[in-house]
């Protein structure tokens, strides 16, 4: 029979809709605070939450971790943007060497959870996996990556060419701005652009 887990943790099953949006990047201060690496500029849904779920670091990050081998979920007593960065603290949790031993630890939320967005306006996660195709119809690639590049950001296509009779994987990048986006049909898993393939 397993021990019992130590507070702050709860044994939970990730959920179905669960999205990584960052991981534990180290200790901030005495009381049990940590620094939060977040994998988006848009934290809303980190700070919406009021239940996260976190999974251990990746094998090659995992090297010493020995707070919880399973999937866990935590109550957020605090969180708060702090010069550049997001700190949190977990209920529970009240002193540095707990906050040290969930270094590289990965942080899960539900897509349900997440707060609404403007008109116009969307989760990065909600276009990874869409098709993109052009005004003619042309099939531009599948929406592998978003990239920032200051105040807007890019999609990072992966579509399929043929050179001198081999397929190979390339990659094409449209910025996502009005200019060139015509429409986000997530319901139809679509985005249509303003795009030619030579561009």
């Amino acid at each position: 029979m397993s021990s019992p887990l130590p507070a702050p943790f709860t044994a939970s099953v990730l959920p179905d809709d669960a999205v990584e949006l960052g991981r534990i990047q180290e200790a901030w201060g005495i009381k049990g605070w940590m620094r939060i690496h977040p994998h988006s500029t848009d934290t809303q849904a980190l700070f919406a939450s009021p239940q996260w779920f976190l999974q251990p670091p990746e094998a090659r990050f995992a090297r010493g971790f020995s707070a919880f081998s399973c999937s866990v979920s935590v109550t957020v007593a605090d969180i708060k943007m702090h010069a550049d960065g997001v700190v949190a603290r977990f209920e529970g949790m009240d002193d540095r060497s707990a906050a040290e031993a969930l270094k590289g630890v990965r942080i899960f939320v539900p897509r349900s959870v997440f707060p609404p967005t403007p008109e116009g306006e969307y989760y990065w996660v909600d276009l990874i996996g869409l098709d993109v195709v052009n005004r003619e119809g042309e099939h531009m690639g599948v929406v592998r990556d978003l990239m920032s590049t200051g105040p807007n950001a890019v999609l990072v296509l992966e579509y399929t060419d043929t050179i001198d009779g081999v397929e190979q994987t390339a990659e094409r990048m449209i910025p996502f701005v009005a200019a060139y986006v015509d429409d986000v049909d997530r319901a139809a898993r679509r985005i249509t652009v303003d795009w030619q393939k030579d561009y």
